[in-house]
């Protein structure tokens, strides 16, 4: 590839279409001047969807003042609290290289497998506040920060590969829809109401994520087996100054891994901090978290041959296009010492890039280089939140800026200024070392618009709802039908069925039938008609899903009178598979095996239902499952892990608590009829759920 890739061919802005569902790229206008929209000062507002650019795919300009207005306001609206990711939990850890990646980036990190560098990373949601649970139907934050030798370099991403909107001015609108409604306060950290759905209805472009956030994808079983992605697409630049593409992901070493969305509602209520205190219990007993990081790389020529446009971040590149090439892993090792002065301060900013490691001209990239730096401003309490140790670099920092509100340093010195000769000792540039923006060349126009490549917004929604799976496709069903059912206004509600009818007509047959309104929905004419693509089944959470108990919890009910041979044999299992094992008895004492041992409880029933464990396990005597089956807790225990499809074993004393919990037979019930058995029934839980068991069960909706 050349050092300067060939200019983007031209484009067009996007053709306008009338259709209702398109309101938000066609502008909704008025002639009346008392109705116009302005700026704070008053300034009518010509176009609100889109940035200034230079040219429709060009960088956003700081000259556009209506975006840093809209933006600064937003990111402004409350102190101290995050305004989206506002609730979080983070960890510190290393990062280190497998090769040296000198080939396609001079960034120092990438040099040297032997190096290992600093890490500090925090998961979040972004609907909700800070009090908010952790489990509701959301995007994951994904923030890493490296602390390499030339500065702080901040990978700030989702568990989602794409995003709803591909212009940073609709961001505060986007978010303003999905945050509590500003009449009534609620609700919180939920996107099922009239607000939400009103704004993605009127815009299209939010088709591709809606059927992410919708997936399981949006509700994980931990912050341990969550994917990230760095979202937009980005440069590497090597020591030659060839620039070439990349999209970043992070992969865990777990596998990812969802619950359903009745766990998810029951762990909310059982326990709202559940993501948090099992990242920090990992942590803490040794089980380190562990991802790979994962590249796509690409120069401007396969851009080009692509059907999507690659500046476009509700696009993604299937893996089956462009592998992923894993470069690296990245280990989470030490819980916090200070929630606040840690998780709470610490500042991720897109802006912080080393030499070797370049943006693209993505126009909601391009906002959120002026946005967090904004923001971090607000909620840091000024200029100087570099200071913060959680934040500060770990290699030398000299410049020149100096004062400002809360000045933690003493520069010392008469010269605060550059070029000087005063100072021979003082900090000055270095191109050879320092950072250098890639020569993009640019010939273009001035203006609003929205690239014509940026148009399709139905082919890869459609794309990843048919790469899932049946019971991926059925909970997908089952979120739309839930988030429409509490929409109140049914023209909101008829539009959205409109767009669900544009990207699949099973997707669209399965919502309506749920709500009752089948065949229901507005005529969509898209701008571009879509396509169908190839499905990518790297896409699929339960097709790569692998056969493992590792950081699984596996929950044993005890009684009186169990027999202990088959728990030692759970416990020795549980740990060759490095899976964590919990005994729960009626009482946090414990209870007594079948030789009168007393055997101490790691939770009483009252506090660790089943929706806490990933498979199940029922050791009781005949006598102390009779007691069980008269307790509701014990039942729901017994019901929820095999409505939940879990694998679940028993001995034969339980059985009065299978039939009153309503349990039927199938692959993921086993007996225990003695510690042999045990080699069974961890077989069948290292394969997940038991998908088969789900249709019987429950319907979408």
């Amino acid at each position: 590839m050349p050092n300067k890739p060939k200019l983007p061919r031209a484009k067009k802005s996007v053709p306008q279409t009338p259709a209702a569902a398109q309101v938000a790229e066609t502008h909704q206008t008025v002639s009346n001047l008392a109705d116009t929209l302005t700026t704070n000062h008053g300034l009518p507002i010509a176009d609100n969807q889109n940035s200034l650019k230079a040219g429709a795919r060009g960088p956003t300009l700081i000259e556009d003042f209506i975006l840093r207005e809209k933006i600064t306001h937003f990111d402004h609206e409350r102190i101290p609290e995050r305004i989206v990711h506002a609730r979080g939990t983070g960890a510190h850890g290393y990062f280190q290289a497998y090769d040296n990646l000198s080939a396609i980036t001079k960034a120092a990190f990438l040099q040297d497998p032997k190096a290992k560098t600093e890490v500090f990373v925090r998961f979040s949601t972004v609907a909700g506040g800070a009090g908010s649970g952790d489990l509701p139907r959301d995007v994951r934050g994904f923030a890493v920060k490296f602390y390499t030798t030339e500065g702080n370099y901040d990978l700030v991403g989702n568990n989602i590969p794409v995003f709803f909107i591909q212009d940073a001015i609709k961001f505060p609108d986007f978010v303003h829809s999905v945050k509590m409604e500003p009449d009534r306060g609620f609700p919180q950290a939920a996107s099922a109401h009239d607000n939400f759905w009103d704004f993605v209805s009127l815009t299209p472009e939010t088709m591709h994520m809606l059927t992410w956030v919708m997936s399981d994808r949006a509700i994980p079983r931990s912050l341990r087996m969550i994917e990230g992605f760095g979202v937009h697409t980005f440069r590497l630049i090597d020591a030659a100054g060839v620039s070439r593409f990349v999209k970043f992901h992070w992969r865990p070493k777990l596998g990812a891994s969802s619950v359903l969305w009745d766990e998810a509602v029951k762990i909310n209520g059982a326990d709202p901090d559940f993501h948090r205190r099992d990242m920090w219990e990992a942590i803490a007993r040794g089980d380190f978290p562990e991802w790979e990081l994962g590249l796509q790389v690409f120069d401007q020529a396969t851009a080009d041959r692509l059907d999507f446009d690659v500046l476009d971040p509700t696009k993604l590149i299937p893996e089956e296009i462009i592998p992923l090439r894993m470069v690296g892993k990245m280990v989470l090792n030490r819980n916090v010492d200070n929630f606040f002065a840690e998780t709470e301060q610490v500042a991720f900013l897109p802006s912080n890039i080393v030499p070797g490691i370049d943006f693209s001209n993505d126009p909601l990239l391009q906002g959120r280089l002026f946005s967090y730096q904004d923001t971090q401003l607000s909620r840091l309490g000024g200029p100087n939140f570099h200071q913060i140790p959680v934040n500060a670099p770990r290699c030398p920092m000299h410049n020149f800026q100096r004062d400002g509100l809360r000045q933690m340093e003493v520069p010392k010195g008469r010269v605060n200024y550059e070029p000087n000769s005063i100072d021979g000792g003082a900090p000055r540039e270095n191109p050879t070392r320092g950072f250098a923006s890639f020569p993009e060349p640019i010939d273009a126009t001035k203006e609003r618009k929205r690239a014509e490549t940026f148009a399709d917004h139905y082919s890869q929604a459609r794309l990843f709802f048919r790469s899932m799976t049946a019971p991926e496709q059925q909970h997908i069903i089952s979120a739309f039908a839930f988030e429409l059912a509490h929409v109140e206004t049914k023209a909101i509600r008829l539009r959205m069925l409109g767009h669900l009818k544009t990207i699949d007509a099973a997707l669209h047959a399965g919502v309506t039938d749920a709500l009752g309104m089948p065949g229901a929905g507005d005529k969509i004419s898209p701008a571009v008609a879509p396509r169908d693509l190839a499905p990518s089944p790297s896409l699929s959470l339960i097709a790569k899903a692998p056969a493992t108990l590792q950081g699984r919890k596996i929950g044993v009910l005890v009684t009186d009178g169990f027999d202990a041979a088959i728990l030692a044999a759970l416990r020795g299992a549980a740990k060759k598979e490095k899976a964590v094992l919990a005994v729960i008895a009626p009482k946090v004492g414990g209870a007594k095996d079948s030789a009168g041992v007393l055997v101490e409880a790691d939770f009483p029933l009252s506090s660790a239902p089943s929706i806490f464990f990933d498979a199940a396990v029922i050791l009781a005597s005949a006598k102390g499952a009779a007691d069980l089956a008269t307790q509701a807790a014990a039942v729901a225990w017994t019901s929820d892990a095999f409505a939940h499809l879990k694998v679940l074993a028993h001995t034969a004393g339980a059985q009065p608590m299978l039939d009153r919990a309503g349990v039927k037979p199938d692959a993921g019930i086993v007996p225990l009829a003695n510690e042999k058995a045990v080699a069974k029934f961890i077989a069948a839980a290292k394969k997940g759920r038991i998908w088969a068991r789900e249709p019987g069960l429950r319907r979408p909706g």
